[in-house]
């Protein structure tokens, strides 16, 4: 019997990314039920069929592209695991990073570093003013976004390898969203009509290279703390904004098998539409960007426990995919 072209009916939920593999230079694909088929073999076009090139026209695309999805045969393309996924955006844009972002993170950050007392404060009083505190942030506070180094990122099978020079090494699972149109002062309310869709990340931080103790009164040190090669596995691929409800999703990370980090994004202080709103009223945003949205509670700062070469990260996110990174040690890499 033929393979059966996709009846009408809701739209089809795919993926876009960039993959290779040995034999095959890299290339944008649509992943549709575990199999990969090439864009170029599902629009026809001679403008720039690269993840990059189809973002900075994504209104234009995406109907097309989606179209063209739904009308593909079943069982058509080639086995997902036959392609290493690469970071889906290449080049890479600009890289945004929230912090603080999600309420049970900030509450174990405030107590871990004894911000807020916990010694003879009844634990249900604390609870409610810290949710009260938290509230009126997100009432009339102001995000807090910083920048990262877009060539850290590596692919969503790739190794991460840890800097010798660093002892506290920490997972962050964080929601990727991708930016699809230029977006400039928008508003809350406009926001998510800039987004062309959304990807599974894990922020790896370097927690003892964060704070510098010759310039204890300076802050943070993104630099040092976050910019290191493969520090930044993003994909396996773009999940498009149609197809995904950035409110209701659940983040689980599991360090060799045992989950870490297991929460909502209901659990975010600044939602997606608010981060934007922010980061476009300071700077441009451009078709290919990435802004990080947080990491829930569960780091390793959390367990006293970080990362150590053998380690397996695996990061997922409702309905965008799983990405699965070994630990290795910088040594240990030709």
């Amino acid at each position: 019997m033929p393979p059966t072209t996709n009846l009408p009916g809701p739209p089809r939920p795919y993926g876009l990314g960039t993959f290779c593999n040995d034999d095959v230079p890299p290339f944008a694909g649509v992943v549709v039920d575990g199999r990969v088929v090439p864009v170029a073999e599902v629009l026809a076009s001679s403008d720039d069929l690269s993840v990059r090139g189809l973002l900075e026209r994504w209104d234009d695309v995406e109907p097309v592209l989606q179209r063209a999805v739904d009308a593909l045969p079943d069982g058509r393309g080639t086995e997902l695991d036959g392609f290493r996924p690469l970071p889906p955006i290449q080049p890479p844009g600009q890289l945004f990073c929230a912090g603080a972002n999600y309420k049970q993170h900030v509450k174990q950050l405030l107590m871990a570093r004894g911000v807020v007392p916990t010694g003879d404060v009844d634990p249900a009083e604390l609870e409610r003013q810290l949710d009260a505190g938290l509230d009126e942030r997100a009432r009339s506070g102001m995000p807090y976004v910083f920048l990262g180094l877009p060539r850290s990122m590596v692919g969503a099978y790739d190794d991460v390898v840890l800097p010798e020079h660093a002892h506290q090494i920490d997972w962050e699972l964080e929601l990727a969203v991708i930016i699809g149109a230029p977006a400039r002062n928008v508003t809350r309310d406009g926001a998510l009509a800039y987004v062309a869709g959304y990807a599974v990340s894990n922020d790896v931080t370097l927690r003892d290279h964060v704070f510098r103790p010759d310039m204890p009164t300076v802050g943070t040190d993104w630099l040092s703390g976050k910019s290191a090669p493969t520090l930044f596995p993003i994909g396996p691929w773009i999940t498009p904004a149609r197809h995904v409800d950035p409110g209701e999703l659940r983040l689980t990370l599991r360090l060799n098998g045992e989950p870490m980090q297991d929460e909502s994004t209901a659990d975010m202080v600044f939602d997606v539409a608010r981060l934007i709103e922010h980061v476009s009223a300071t700077c441009q945003l451009l078709p290919g960007d990435v802004l990080l949205t947080g990491s829930p509670a569960g780091n390793g700062a959390h367990y006293g426990r970080y990362l150590v070469p053998g380690d397996v990260m695996e990061g997922e996110i409702t309905g965008l995919g799983v990405i699965r990174n070994v630990c290795v040690a910088e040594g240990a890499i030709a």
